[in-house]
């Protein structure tokens, strides 16, 4: 395993949930922006768990691909299947002006969402393994 890379990937994704959790206090009006970055975060942090099992990661925004991919690893992916399809829609739209209408229940939910497959044991367990290397990095 690359550590290093890996250890990129997750604080790049803890990185996306500092800017929405940021956003969220101080310009929660941006709605689409906050909800790109938790699909970001969620995106980075599948991408280091492949590379933790030395798999190259698509170069695709593609949650649920990269989720389905993650379950080839390990199944227990499976069970954040449903958050990373719902974080899907804001991968790529948000980023265009007048191209979605996101409510602040939209908002809520996509940082549960992000929060939750940042919290995931697998993903947890991985940052541990990795401690001192993630915070030495940026």
């Amino acid at each position: 395993m690359d550590k290093e890379l890996v250890a990129e990937w997750l604080k790049f994704a803890d990185a996306d949930i500092d800017t929405v959790l940021l956003l969220k206090e101080v310009r929660p009006q941006h709605r689409e922006i906050i909800c790109y970055h938790c699909a970001q975060a969620v995106e980075k942090y599948l991408k280091g768990f492949l590379v933790s099992r030395e798999q190259i990661p698509p170069k695709i925004h593609d949650l649920t691909h990269l989720c389905n991919l993650c379950s080839e690893q390990d199944q227990d992916f499976t069970g954040i299947l449903p958050k990373c399809s719902y974080l899907k829609q804001f991968g790529v739209q948000p980023r265009y002006p007048k191209e979605m209408n996101i409510s602040d229940a939209n908002v809520e939910k996509a940082i549960k969402y992000a929060l939750a497959v940042r919290d995931f044991a697998t993903i947890v367990n991985l940052k541990t393994e990795l401690g001192k290397m993630i915070r030495d990095i940026l």
